[in-house]
């Protein structure tokens, strides 16, 4: 996704996360439902989680913001059958998903240094930093998830990688040294002629 194309990205990405809250997420919904849940969260867990991922990723490539577990809730409470006790997405799978995320923004930071949109670049990072620092009180509460201390180390790697990709063309754009024959008045080949091939 580019900013010349990012509409339809987004649109076509919305249509695909529908589509798989329809076929998928719908039938764990009924499958689970009524049931004691929690006892089997093992066996879906990580399809939650990429889910989790894909949504958050849609939200924020959308409007710039985390989207929060009370709201993708409320998207699952049609799929429930009324009568009984609704399938909800847990904190846990809600967090382990957001860790995810942050590999996939680190991606889009990277593809967009190389677009030349570093202000872009520069808002995923701070957002994956917050992301990051906010998990990183409430992941020591979580002692017997080896998970989340899996996840931490990769998503600290994310940001490091953000950051210095964000530092690399700081720096590299500070010692840019201009063409033969610029016009910028920094420089001190002003005047000089262009080469001639």
């Amino acid at each position: 996704m580019s900013k010349f194309n990012k509409v339809e990205v987004l649109e076509k990405a919305e249509k695909d996360l529908a589509a798989v809250t329809d076929q998928y997420v719908s039938r764990l919904v009924k499958e689970l439902q009524g049931t004691d849940f929690w006892k089997l969260r093992r066996a879906y867990s990580p399809g939650i989680q990429e889910y989790i991922e894909a949504a958050t990723f849609c939200c924020f490539c959308k409007n710039g913001t985390l989207l929060e577990l009370d709201e993708i809730n409320k998207t699952l409470l049609p799929l429930n059958d009324p009568s009984l006790h609704p399938l909800q997405i847990n904190v846990l799978d809600y967090l382990l998903g957001l860790a995810d995320l942050t590999g996939e923004l680190m991606r889009l930071a990277i593809g967009r240094i190389s677009d030349g949109e570093l202000e872009y670049a520069e808002k995923i990072c701070r957002f994956v930093r917050d992301i990051y620092r906010e998990l990183t009180l409430v992941a020591p509460l979580m002692d017997d998830n080896s998970d989340m201390k899996t996840k931490m180390d990769v998503m600290l790697q994310s940001v490091m990688k953000i950051e210095n990709a964000c530092f690399s063309v700081h720096v590299r754009g500070s010692e840019y040294i201009p063409l033969i024959g610029t016009d910028d008045p920094s420089s001190f080949l002003v005047g000089v002629p262009d080469i001639e091939l």
